[in-house]
């Protein structure tokens, strides 16, 4: 009883005007249904003997009624919006007090009371078709009598006439986007789907008129009829590699049509029309990872994301807060990167408590003092320097940052209890040839010394220290793909480093998702001293040339006819290839999608201990020989050149 109270009590505080005023129509309509169903049932004679009846029946059935429709969640949408759930909803409801009525028929039958079944079979019956009539037939009409008048609105003369790419399952959501407003400015003229059979088909009044291959023919058609179109509306469906997207984004281009992209309904982004980037064009199909999962890592919980103004951590920190973390702690060196992730965020509607604080992970007490303050559940380092030509030249700065910066946010996240450090990493570490991987590995080494430690302290319930690495990030600070667009842009040539440079690639949300399911699958993990580095399944390593050509064909242009490709030839700390395990490396399967396990035997605390004093004695000295002479203990394949 206590718990029907607490339900009551949680959905009656809702009644607002709008609800009551709904309300009142569901009830009268209630009564007239089970009045019309007396009458259309019974002559007037029979109908006589159960008048008498009706005054007390009537508005106790009424009231009864009441009290199943704000259970059966009738309320909780707009009429405006009224649909298949809507209906079963209503199905529910009549199907409740039609059993009702019956139950109330038999204790009716009794000789004590009427003597005979007061209301039948037939009249309940009717009474059920009467009422999912009079309760759904008005949300119907008034959904109905709303679209009406939106597309009253969809079709002025101010608005641009569009071409959907894609399924129109897909499809669907932008047309109910543009009915309720939420996508604006932009009328449907036309679906082209990529399945031939779907031709002819007509969804919420826009026709399938044909496949994306007659995009062409399919403009000059309305143009004859005196309709210019001027964009084409991207599908998720339409953007897979299989569905050849630059083909249909060449032929918009020629035309002089802008592209626009709907975002996919689980990047929990509002309906909106976007501009396409190369993000939405992987040359493979993305990985999808469980949310409930991530969700779960983050939620409720305390964290601090190091570099959380860089493109990495500002999308860690919009991903943790989007998923219910309490509060969120950004540290960063730069204050304008600082500045706009704070901004950002604040600017979401959310329950977090967001701060920013400028700080340099190399700056040891600075950050002690802010973890200690603080007291973080989660930690996430995402601080670092990442340029490969850049630190081969810079190589102090590059131990500064990469090295002694993770020691310090490692040590200090031990310090104050922290349930996991994650520090991202790259595929650059494996095997390095340059200074940015070895250092990546050797940060990698310390996190690894580390958690064994603590698992050792800790035993099963124990704290995480553990490394993602990731491949290139499509869009993110320093990327190829900006590079690429700038030089376009400006004419060319694009410059590329080697014909059969190959790398692997993953988008910022795929990356930033792989750093949140590891912490996740690290804290529940039954071995975790086996799994302290996580790696992203990227599928297929692309081809740099092969991105670059791509990227000019979006572009609308031929590659070597309109922009020429030029081969600067490969810099110092470059591969051609990128390797995600290194020979000694076992892969463990972790049981989330896409996401395996590196084990690799880890070095001893004294061990990483020396090379720690070795590299700050080497840094003071500045003595780039014997940095490289200790990276090369540390990592036996390291293959860079201290000349």
């Amino acid at each position: 009883m206590s718990a029907i109270w607490q339900r009551i009590a949680r959905v009656w505080p809702r009644l607002t005007p709008r609800t009551a005023l709904v309300l009142l129509h569901d009830l009268s309509m209630t009564a007239a249904a089970l009045l019309a169903a007396f009458y259309i049932r019974f002559d007037p004679e029979r109908l006589s003997e159960r008048v008498e009846y009706l005054p007390v029946i009537v508005p106790l059935f009424v009231l009864y009624a009441g009290v199943v429709y704000m259970f059966s969640s009738l309320y909780r949408s707009k009429w405006r919006f009224a649909s298949l759930p809507d209906l079963f909803n209503i199905f529910v409801a009549a199907t409740i007090l039609s059993v009702s009525l019956v139950a109330l028929d038999y204790v009716m039958s009794r000789p004590d009371v009427f003597g005979e079944f007061y209301f039948g079979v037939v009249t309940i019956l009717l009474y059920w078709c009467l009422q999912m009539f009079f309760l759904g037939g008005p949300r119907i009409a008034y959904r109905y009598y709303r679209y009406a008048r939106s597309q009253q609105h969809v079709r002025g003369s101010e608005l641009t006439p569009a071409l959907v790419i894609g399924d129109p399952s897909d499809a669907d959501m932008l047309l109910r986007s543009i009915e309720t407003g939420a996508v604006s400015r932009i009328r449907v003229a036309g679906m082209l789907s990529p399945e031939p059979a779907d031709r002819g088909q007509v969804l919420r009044g826009v026709e399938v008129i044909g496949t994306p291959d007659h995009l062409e023919r399919a403009v000059a058609d309305f143009e004859a009829r005196g309709i210019r179109i001027g964009r084409i509306i991207m599908m998720p469906s339409a953007l897979s590699p299989e569905a050849k997207p630059e083909t249909a984004l060449m032929q918009a281009r020629r035309l002089g049509i802008g592209a626009s992209r709907l975002p996919p309904v689980d990047a929990g982004e509002p309906p909106r029309l976007a501009p396409i980037d190369i993000e939405d064009l992987l040359l493979r199909p993305t990985v999808a990872i469980d949310p409930l999962l991530t969700a779960r890592a983050v939620a409720g919980k305390s964290i601090i994301v190091t570099g959380g103004g860089g493109s990495i951590g500002a999308e860690i920190c919009r991903r943790v807060v989007s998923y219910g973390a309490a509060r969120l702690l950004i540290v960063e060196n730069s204050e304008p990167a600082l500045h706009a992730i704070v901004e950002s965020l604040h600017a979401r509607p959310s329950e977090c408590s967001v701060t920013g604080r400028i700080a340099d992970v190399r700056d040891r007490d600075r950050i002690h003092r802010l973890f200690a303050q603080f007291e973080p559940d989660l930690v996430f380092h995402a601080a670092a320097l990442k340029h490969v030509p850049i630190i081969e030249q810079d190589w102090a700065e590059g131990v500064k940052t990469n090295v002694f910066g993770t020691i310090n946010v490692a040590d200090a996240a031990s310090i104050v209890g922290a349930e996991s450090m994650i520090m991202i990493s790259t595929d650059k570490a494996i095997e390095p040839q340059s200074m940015l991987g070895a250092t990546k590995r050797f940060a990698e080494l310390y996190c690894q010394m580390l958690d064994s430690q603590l698992a050792a302290v800790d035993g099963r319930a124990r704290r995480r220290m553990i490394s993602v690495r990731f491949g290139n990030v499509l869009g993110s600070n320093g990327s190829v793909v900006p590079k690429f667009k700038a030089q376009i842009e400006a004419g060319g040539p694009v410059t590329v480093t080697h014909p059969d440079m190959v790398r692997y690639f993953m988008t910022i949300r795929e990356a930033c998702d792989l750093v949140v399911a590891a912490t996740g699958h690290a804290l529940q993990s039954g071995e975790p001293e086996e799994m302290s580095v996580y790696v992203l399944n990227m599928g297929q390593p692309v081809k740099i040339a092969e991105l670059a050509e791509h990227m000019i064909r979006l572009h609308g242009l031929e590659p070597n006819v309109d922009v020429d490709i030029v081969y600067t030839g490969v810099r110092p700390g470059e591969r051609i290839e990128e390797i995600l395990f290194a020979h000694n490396e076992d892969h463990i399967e972790t049981g989330v999608p896409g996401v395996v396990a590196a084990s690799s035997v880890c070095p001893s605390v004294d061990d990483v201990r020396g090379w720690v004093a070795a590299l700050r004695d080497a840094i003071i000295k500045d003595d780039r020989a014997a940095v490289y002479r200790t990276l090369a203990d540390a990592v036996p394949d390291f293959r860079g050149r201290a000349a």
